[in-house]
């Protein structure tokens, strides 16, 4: 079973510990979000109904967490070909945020997330153990579609896409 990394406030390292239970007892651990655009698009995927929690929800392009003992970029780099097999982008990280969220199932997220930016117009193809769908939006689209419904979106791509909008802009 993948160890993730459990973080203080300041992002160091504190232990690993199982996934299951960083978002069973809601602690605090180091997550990643990656946007990849493309002129006036983003690419958006719909997580897995699967998902142990957002499951069919919209978010940005990829997300995950590192592994106990791996960077960061290495994360970044597995996840975004594990599921959407998307490789050598060139990312920048954008930002980084912690935030809190309980689930009606009762688990929590609390993460420190880092979020990677990159241009990105090549080919892309779900896993669909991990997304039902993706697609390019335009930037406008998606902040009317997520203002009139932000029930479809997960509650960390609500967060920050002010931010993606104010750094393509």
């Amino acid at each position: 079973m993948d160890k993730i990394i459990e973080v203080d406030f300041q992002d160091r390292e504190i232990k690993a510990v199982t996934k299951e239970d960083a978002h069973k007892y809601g602690i605090l651990h180091r997550a990643f979000s990656v946007v990849l655009y493309n002129k006036n698009k983003i690419l958006i995927q719909q997580r897995a109904h699967e998902k142990y929690h957002c499951g069919g929800l919209w978010t940005n392009t990829c997300c995950s967490h590192p592994r106990w003992g791996e960077s960061l970029i290495d994360a970044v780099d597995r996840r975004l070909k594990e599921e959407m097999n998307i490789q050598n982008v060139q990312l920048e990280e954008l930002l980084n945020f912690t935030y809190y969220y309980k689930f009606e199932n009762g688990l929590a997220e609390f993460e420190y997330d880092h979020v990677f930016m990159g241009q990105y117009c090549g080919d892309y193809q779900i896993n669909k153990e991990e997304a039902e769908d993706a697609k390019w939006v335009d930037i406008q689209e998606l902040t009317e579609w997520m203002k009139n419904k932000p029930h479809e979106f997960t509650p960390w791509f609500i967060i920050f896409l002010p931010k993606i909008i104010e750094y393509l802009n």
